[in-house]
């Protein structure tokens, strides 16, 4: 397994380094993913999904110290949050740093989760920067729960598919939770 692991994030990698998109099994649904710091690959994702730029995407980092990178100034309550969740919980923060300026949200806010799945969390250290990760469907549509019910046209629409946890049934996307720096909290989705 490891070595499927090793090659498939390989492959992906190469993909994303060339401003491809790929699809991946994430620690909640299927994904697509590109390059967070790439504008064309975030635009090739938002056009793909059928989806309007003003809703924004999630990213996936592999640990904390990513996610310091990548936002101006983690509240502290992200880390207690982040260490009970007991399912996976994506953090919308304020003022992103080093990403696409298309990710960003008009409010100057991005939705970031630590992954805790193996295979997203070798991927993303691997890759050393955050990925995009949006459920593999067209915007409005519902949210696949295994690979078998992923479109057709999102399958065409991909550089590359990852061959793993294909016959996985997938969970429920992850809750999001809102930070602002100046201290309010706000469940988005549970």
């Amino acid at each position: 397994m490891k070595d499927d692991f090793k090659t498939e994030s390989q492959e992906a990698i190469s993909v994303l380094k060339r401003g491809g998109l790929i699809l991946y099994p994430t620690d909640t649904v299927w994904g697509i993913g590109c390059d967070s710091t790439n504008p064309e690959a975030v635009e090739k994702v938002f056009a793909l999904k059928k989806r309007s730029e003003s809703k924004s995407l999630i990213c996936l980092v592999s640990d904390f110290k990513m996610l310091n990178e990548y936002v101006e100034d983690v509240p502290e309550v992200a880390y207690d949050i982040l260490k009970y969740a007991a399912k996976p919980t994506t953090i919308i923060y304020d003022d992103p740093i080093r990403v696409a300026e298309n990710l960003i949200a008009d409010d100057n806010t991005l939705a970031i989760r630590v992954t805790k799945d193996k295979f997203c969390k070798e991927l993303v250290r691997r890759f050393r920067r955050p990925i995009v990760s949006t459920s593999a469907n067209i915007s409005g549509e519902k949210t696949p729960e295994s690979y078998s019910q992923i479109a057709p046209e999102i399958l065409k629409g991909v550089d590359y598919v990852v061959n793993l946890h294909q016959s996985k049934k997938s969970t429920k996307p992850s809750a999001i939770i809102k930070l602002s720096n100046d201290g309010k909290v706000k469940v988005v989705r549970k």
